[in-house]
């Protein structure tokens, strides 16, 4: 059982001055008045100068690396499940991108099986960049409908030199399939779908959505900060009902080139009044970001990381003023409600004990609980890996 004393609870909209208490990996009780758990054994946390919010939920995270555009040394490493503590993230959905030859959906599904192993929790999507999409069970109604991780399909790539160019008869049928699943299964059943640097945008989506019956929903278009010209297309798409991620993490070059960074993206979006419900960011974490010239020749990379979601939301609070309640829902109560993740993104009796506690002034990350473990106090890792490197 674990008490958080008098913090600031955000969840994510302002409860205000709550007492907190988790027990068997649920919230049990909240509180404006002080809780009293007797003689019982409670691990009391004080929240004096803290915020509590739920634990933060990174929906587009390549769990088993990604990459490999500058050939086999260049695939980027699996994420490690303490990366996701420090950046304050307890729940994740993983991908496979670029490559979905030498990184497969059994290693996909196996990843995130370990995770939950190790305590944290954790989803993926079926496919990858490629058309046909490869899945565990050659059919990807089963694979959503019978494979329970499984929540929907992506990243399908469009409007980018590595995709597969698929037609709006294919992204339909994609679509359609996913969307019966969802149905079926009662989950998600959406398509995530990556959006390159291509001069079509949201041609191929938006074509899907007037010529088949595919509602705008079933789209979950990413990076869809990538360039100026996507990005204002994004609002468009957003006004009229649809989903867009905004991608957190980023390299200066990037930014030069155009990129709108993910905090100003936000800011701008509800600006044009667009709901905080159809905005999500997602880190795109051990993905490669890869840079190449205007022949299409790869030029070099970085990986994503996963702390930057966190620092996307500070920056959308501190430079641009966007305030706390709707910036943390981009990565809270947005995704949980989008992708139906039961249970997360809400700081609410009954539902799961994940909770970050950060600094009132700094928002630095304090204290971490996922599952109602804690994992992270006062900035110290509680947890280990299962193989922890020798040095």
């Amino acid at each position: 059982m674990i008490l958080f004393k008098q913090a600031e609870v955000y969840g994510p909209d302002r409860l205000g001055f709550r007492d907190v208490l988790t027990a068997g990996g649920k919230i049990i009780k909240i509180s404006d008045k002080p809780i009293d758990t007797g003689d019982l054994e409670v691990l009391v946390i004080e929240g004096n100068g803290k915020i509590l919010i739920p634990g933060l939920i990174d929906a587009h995270v390549h769990l088993c690396g990604g990459g490999g555009e500058g050939g086999f040394k260049t695939r980027t490493p699996e994420m490690r499940m303490t990366e996701m503590i420090t950046a304050g993230v307890t729940s994740v959905v993983g991908c496979l991108g670029t490559d979905g030859i030498a990184r497969s959906m059994e290693n996909l599904l196996a990843k995130v099986y370990g995770l939950r192993e190790e305590g944290v929790s954790a989803w993926c999507y079926s496919g990858s960049y490629q058309v046909p999409v490869r899945t565990l069970t050659d059919e990807l109604v089963k694979d959503v409908m019978m494979i329970e991780p499984i929540i929907g399909v992506g990243e399908i790539a469009i409007n980018d030199h590595r995709s597969s160019s698929p037609t709006a008869a294919e992204l339909a049928r994609i679509a359609s399939d996913a969307r019966v699943a969802g149905i079926l299964s009662g989950k998600a059943g959406v398509v995530n779908c990556h959006l390159g640097d291509g001069p079509f945008d949201l041609e191929l989506i938006e074509t899907v959505i007037r010529d088949f019956v595919i509602p705008i929903s079933q789209f979950y278009p990413t990076h869809m900060n990538r360039n100026a010209r996507l990005f204002e297309k994004a609002i468009e798409f957003a006004l009229k009902g649809g989903m867009v991620d905004l991608t957190t993490s980023t390299r200066p070059v990037f930014i030069q080139e155009g990129e709108v960074p993910a905090a100003e993206a936000l800011a701008r979006l509800l600006s044009k009044g667009v709901s905080v419900d159809r905005i999500t960011f997602t880190s795109d974490g051990h993905g490669s970001l890869p840079e190449f010239d205007s022949e299409g020749v790869f030029k070099g990379l970085s990986v994503g990381k996963l702390d930057s979601l966190m620092e996307s939301v500070i920056e959308a609070v501190k430079k641009y003023n966007v305030p706390f309640e709707l910036a943390i829902r981009t990565v809270t109560a947005s995704p949980a409600q989008y992708l139906k993740l039961n249970g997360k993104g809400f700081v609410k009796e009954g539902g799961d004990a994940d909770l970050v506690l950060l600094d009132a002034e700094t928002y630095a990350i304090d204290t971490v609980v996922s599952n109602g473990r804690l994992c992270l106090y006062q900035g110290q890792l509680q947890v280990e890996e299962t193989f922890k490197m020798e040095t």
